[in-house]
């Protein structure tokens, strides 16, 4: 007996930041202008990127056969 899994709507998002500061850029191309930026002390080694996953709400409930 087989039954279809559910598929379930999700989003990525994609969190470029700085690790000593916490700034938040808005992509990877920003990061890397800073680091290119001598008027900063920015360097590649404070490059970090996190994936954020969004998933809809949706009901677990288990379902019982009579």
């Amino acid at each position: 007996m087989s039954k279809d899994i559910p598929t379930i709507p999700a989003t990525a998002i994609e969190v470029v930041k700085h690790k000593r500061t916490g700034k938040v850029y808005a992509d990877k191309a920003e990061f890397d202008a800073d680091v290119a930026d001598p008027n900063t002390d920015t360097t590649a080694e404070d490059f970090r990127q996190d994936l954020e996953i969004k998933v809809t709400k949706i009901s677990l409930k288990s379902e019982t056969k009579k």
